[in-house]
Parts: structure tokens; C-alpha cells; sequence
């Protein structure tokens, strides 16, 4: 089986500065997997531990920047067998639907069976990109995935939603996001690493012309709310009723 996992990279949340206006200054942050994808390198990775003959190909699109030693180690380390990277300033701030041409059109010229996604990115969550890309390879999008295993010619996934537990048969070739649930990502060893050096990685421009269909006017970090700073003695009597209010209150 031919899988694919395309993670997203992402600036480093611990490394973003806040300025007084709220404005967000990403100089600073370095660019890391996507902490939901990695979820998904590990699911691939699993799915092709359970099916010998199997290889796992980690796909990215973003700006130069991603291009990076440490992080190409770092995505190979965890069970992927090679890298497939978009590297390209004109990829730069994508949304889901321009990422998903890219991919589509690097996938075009790829042999594969199943693309494995994250549930969404951990900077804007639009949880679009799998069905996105879906759509731009006429194949089936299944999400909410924690649990998946090959079955014949397809794929036997159980979907956990707010209600319900659901298992699904999806033929291939297909796309699957994965929930978080899926699979615990792995801590890659020192022989993980130096392994990781020595596995293809491909690093081209952008295939096909980026053009996004939704413009940002502006990101900011949230308005701080002032703090009530509402002291309460537990010893006091209805200080336990006071406090349930207040949180209700806040709620």
C-alpha cells in the first residue's frame, strides 16, 4: 500500500510575540509539524507496520522557509520513508483550497492509495484541506477517523463523532483526516534521526499557480478580558454559593 501523509508546517506558537496592538510577530518562530499531523505521521506510519510491503511518503506545501534540515529529519524520523516538499515563497499563507490544488497536483504525478490528513492545523483549524482535496481528485473524503486498518481493496475506519461511533468501508483511493485519538505520535530515538538523514527527500517549486480565494485583513490576538480578581474565604458562609454564581456569571 501506497500512503501519503501531508502535514502541514506551522510557526512555533511558544515563539510568537504579541505586541501591544495586538498584532502577532511571527519573526521569531520557527516553522514545526503541525501537532495534529503528527498524529497522523504516526497513524500512517502504523497503518503500514500492519501491511508489509507497505511505504509511507510525508507531502508538504509551503513557503521557502520550510525547506528546513531539521524539520525534513524531524518528519522522517517518525516512520515516513521519504519526503515529498513544495517549497515556494509564491505558497506562502495558502488557504485550504489553493494548499489542496498543490497537493493534488504533486499527487497527480504519484503512485498512491490513501492520503492521510490531520483533523485540521493547528494555526487556522479550517479542517478543509481533506475535503478540498478530495474533491480535486474525484476520490471519497472520510474525517473523524480514530481508527483505520486495510480491509480487501479498501479501508475498514471507525469514526468517532459527538453522538455516535460509526464504521465505515471506504474504497480506494481515498483521503482520510484523522482525530487526534487515532494514534499517539512516537518520540523519535537518536536511531530514528540519524536514519532519517539518509531517506529521500524531494524538494521542489510550486506545480501549479498558488492562488488563494480568501483574503486576510487582518489576525490578531484576542482582546484581553479584565479579571475580576473576586477573592472568596471558603470558611465563610455561602462562600461556595458565591463562587458558583460568579462562574456561571462568567460562563
Amino acid at each position: 500500500m501506497n500512503i501519503v501523509v501531508a502535514f502541514k508546517v506551522v510557526p512555533d506558537d511558544q515563539d510568537i510575540q504579541v505586541g501591544a496592538d495586538r498584532s502577532l510577530d511571527f519573526s521569531k518562530a520557527k516553522g514545526i509539524v503541525s501537532a495534529y499531523d503528527l498524529n497522523a505521521l504516526e497513524a500512517a506510519a502504523q497503518l503500514a507496520a500492519a501491511n508489509p510491503g507497505s511505504t509511507v511518503t510525508a507531502l508538504t506545501v509551503g513557503d521557502a522557509s520550510i525547506d528546513d534540515a531539521k524539520l525534513k529529519k524531524n518528519v522522517l524520523a517518525r516512520g515516513a520513508d521519504q519526503l515529498r516538499m513544495v517549497a515556494d515563497d509564491a505558497c506562502a499563507g495558502l488557504d485550504a483550497r489553493a494548499t489542496a490544488a498543490e497537493l493534488a497536483a504533486v499527487l497527480g504525478n504519484m503512485e498512491w492509495d490513501v492520503v492521510i490528513c490531520g483533523d485540521g492545523s493547528a494555526d487556522d483549524y479550517a479542517q478543509q484541506v481533506d475535503v478540498q482535496l478530495a474533491a480535486a481528485l474525484g476520490v471519497p473524503s472520510v474525517n473523524a477517523v480514530t481508527r483505520l486498518e486495510a480491509a480487501g481493496d479498501g479501508l475498514d475506519v471507525e469514526r468517532t463523532l459527538e453522538d455516535v461511533i460509526e464504521e465505515v468501508e471506504v474504497p480506494l483511493p481515498a483521503v482520510v483526516a484523522v482525530s487526534p485519538d487515532v494514534a499517539v505520535p512516537r518520540i523519535p530515538g537518536m536511531k530514528d534521526i540519524l536514519a532519517a538523514g539518509k531517506k529521500p527527500m524531494e524538494v521542489s517549486a510550486a506545480p501549479v499557480a498558488a492562488q488563494s480565494s480568501i483574503e486576510v485583513v487582518s489576525c490578531a490576538a484576542p482582546q484581553q478580558a479584565e479579571r475580576a480578581q473576586n477573592v472568596l474565604d471558603a470558611a465563610a458562609d455561602g462562600a461556595i454559593e458565591q463562587f458558583a454564581a460568579a462562574l456561571k456569571a462568567a460562563l
